[in-house]
């Protein structure tokens, strides 16, 4: 039965996208990114965790919601979630108060349509095989898509992580907040336990998502901030999924 329910959501996705993003690329001509992004991708990005919600019985609770800055606070915000799984990224642009900008690998661009989208709103793609190069570019484009009213999101881990592991944790958000004295908001996420990385297929059960206190970078130190960070997810992963760490 999870295999069903599963494919349909999967198929949904994978059908949907595709209307979806046409009418994206097309509305691109005469609209700006902020507008294409609240009137197509949130409701699409809505729609699949909705489809996972009630066709693949991926339930989620939310903790800590009113720690996140409110629509009118305009301050420049990094979110620095757990990443175990794609369920996340549909997730976190479906229930924030601004825009989000993604740092991602350029080679997300070439998937058909998908990609496309993404590089029409307005994100932060980097070459990774140029490190230097791609720092610069998180740097200045992070800075000006802040100032635009937009929030960046990193995962500081860099890459999925199986459930009850721990990745290692990169400062390039921290960096970033540093660079442009924004605030860090941590966040762990349970993901892993409902839509396993390298999965198609979801495990009916619920999803916590936890938000921490926004910490201010100013005046701190990269790697610093960054082992704060660390600390504070996962302790929060521990609580929230004790299962998955019996040690």
């Amino acid at each position: 039965m999870n295999a069903i329910r599963s494919a349909l959501v999967f198929a949904w996705i994978v059908l949907s996208v595709i209307p979806v993003g046409i009418a994206l690329l097309l509305f691109s001509l005469v609209l700006d990114d902020k507008k294409l992004w609240w009137w197509f991708a949130v409701p699409w990005l809505k729609g699949v965790i909705v489809a996972a919600r009630l066709v693949g019985g991926v339930q989620y609770r939310l903790h800590g919601e009113e720690r996140l800055p409110a629509a009118e606070d305009m301050r420049r915000v990094i979110l620095c979630p757990k990443h175990q799984s794609t369920w996340e990224t549909f997730y976190f642009p479906s229930m924030t108060s601004h825009p989000l900008a993604y740092v991602f690998k350029q080679e997300l661009l070439r998937i058909p349509i998908f990609g496309w989208c993404m590089a029409r709103l307005n994100m932060i793609h980097i070459d990774r095989s140029r490190r230097s190069e791609a720092w610069a570019r998180v740097a200045d484009q992070g800075r000006v898509l802040m100032d635009g009213g937009k929030w960046v999101i990193m995962f500081p881990e860099g890459t999925r992580t199986e459930r009850g592991a721990q990745g290692v944790y990169k400062s390039g958000a921290t960096r970033l907040a540093a660079a442009t004295d924004a605030c860090v908001i941590p966040i762990a996420v349970t993901s892993g336990r409902c839509w396993p990385r390298r999965s198609f297929s979801f495990r009916p059960g619920v999803i916590d998502v936890s938000i921490g206190e926004p910490i201010p970078a100013q005046g701190r130190q990269p790697d610093e901030l960054m082992a704060q960070v660390e600390r504070w997810i996962e302790a929060e992963m521990r609580r929230l999924d004790p299962d998955a760490y019996p040690d």
